[in-house]
């Protein structure tokens, strides 16, 4: 099956309740994207992880991601059993170190969802897609900050992934246009801010025929 016949989906990477339960809502995302940094943006405490996800669970979030952490890999594999116990729906994001290549097999191989998350080249995707996780993450907006094609290469790691059970998901997304110009590379998901899917919603002349079309509407009595 090519990426392109993959139905595309977008997650909402935040951890503002308030604008994820928008969107959550509105069945705009297919679910919730975190890590380390999103919670301490958004000040929440690694204690609020499963008050959290309760809450995105019930607005009818189908994946719910968070990262685990740690120095060694048995704190790696530790804080990511944690992770898995706060409910079914959880992805464990774990990062593209050489340790947590190690704890993402093992968690594969036990049935977690796995997101191997800063990915940052073509031989990690590889990677990620020889032991089964279920999605990479590279970060657009980086690897471009970086000096890096970074659509050209999220491409290509689409394309190592071909065939095996691993998919991107894009993130570091920091405008409508990424999206589209990576989907149009065949890639399936993605993940973004509040204010980048919001983008996506809203075009200045689909406002104006709306309010014609209203107009419309009440000269003709409705």
């Amino acid at each position: 099956m090519s990426a392109n016949a993959i139905a595309p989906r977008l997650y909402v990477d935040s951890a503002d309740t308030g604008r994820v339960s928008r969107l959550l809502a509105a069945r705009v995302v297919h679910g919730v994207t975190t890590n380390p940094t999103i919670l301490e943006r958004g000040g929440r405490a690694a204690a609020e992880i499963p008050s959290l996800y309760e809450r995105w669970e019930s607005e009818g979030a189908r994946e719910i991601f968070f990262q685990t952490w740690g120095a060694t890999r048995e704190e790696l594999l530790r804080n990511a059993e944690t992770l898995r116990a706060v409910g079914d729906r959880v992805v464990v994001k774990v990062p593209a170190t050489a340790e947590g290549f190690a704890v993402a097999s093992a968690l594969v191989s036990d049935g977690a969802t796995v997101l191997i998350t800063a990915v940052y080249s073509v031989a990690q995707a590889l990677a990620a897609a020889s032991i089964g996780a279920t999605y990479i993450a590279p970060y657009l907006g980086r690897l471009r900050d970086a000096g890096v094609d970074g659509d050209a290469l999220i491409s290509e790691m689409q394309a190592v992934c071909a065939g095996s059970a691993t998919n991107v998901l894009a993130a570091s997304l920091r405008s409508a246009d990424d999206i589209v110009s990576l989907r149009l590379a065949g890639v399936p998901y993605f993940t973004a801010a509040p204010d980048v899917l919001d983008q996506m919603l809203l075009h200045p002349v689909s406002d104006s025929s709306a309010v014609e079309f209203d107009a419309a509407m009440g000269r003709i009595g409705a």
